[in-house]
């Protein structure tokens, strides 16, 4: 279960960066600064894009290294650029996907401490459920709703990603 979790927020971070080809092109045909995306937010007291990218990419990396008893790499918060968010998902990605299945055996019993609830932690199937995934899926949700809201053609496929249909038996 934990190897499949950590794969799907993997490919929606995947599919965020295939967004980035999207608002690059919006940019470029409204003669636009693509750091003005970059930036952008929903209300103004909510994060800009980037923070929302580089959100997704903290849960999804903590999510794999925690769960494989591992310390999640460190990446510093200096994206800037539509290269630096693209160069952030990647490395997210690449270590998520590093995670061999076999290095979750024990992620059931992985006890996880939170900087918010000192002196509690939460236990694998806990941490997975009711932080990671409700995490990456918020601001990965965040990042495509900013987007959108500023022309960006994105829609739901895009969100999706690729399916894995199969014949009818």
């Amino acid at each position: 279960m934990y190897h499949q979790a950590i794969a799907q927020i993997s490919q929606a971070l995947k599919n965020m960066e295939r967004w980035l080809d999207k608002a690059q092109a919006h940019a470029q045909a409204q003669d636009l600064d693509v750091g003005v995306l970059m930036h952008a937010q929903l209300a103004p007291d909510m994060r800009d894009f980037i923070y929302q990218v580089q959100s997704a990419c903290d849960y999804t990396k903590a999510g794999a290294a925690w769960l494989s008893g591992q310390k999640p790499p460190r990446h510093e918060d200096t994206e800037q650029t539509l290269e630096d968010v693209r160069s952030r998902i990647r490395k997210t990605v690449a270590f998520a996907e590093s995670v061999q299945p076999a290095q979750y055996a024990d992620a059931t019993w992985q006890q996880v401490s939170l900087s918010w609830a000192p002196g509690k932690v939460l236990v694998g199937p806990d941490y997975l459920l009711q932080i990671v995934l409700p995490n990456v899926y918020f601001h990965v949700s965040m990042a495509y709703a900013i987007l959108r809201h500023k022309g960006v053609n994105v829609g739901k496929m895009d969100f999706l990603g690729p399916v894995n249909f199969v014949d009818k038996a």
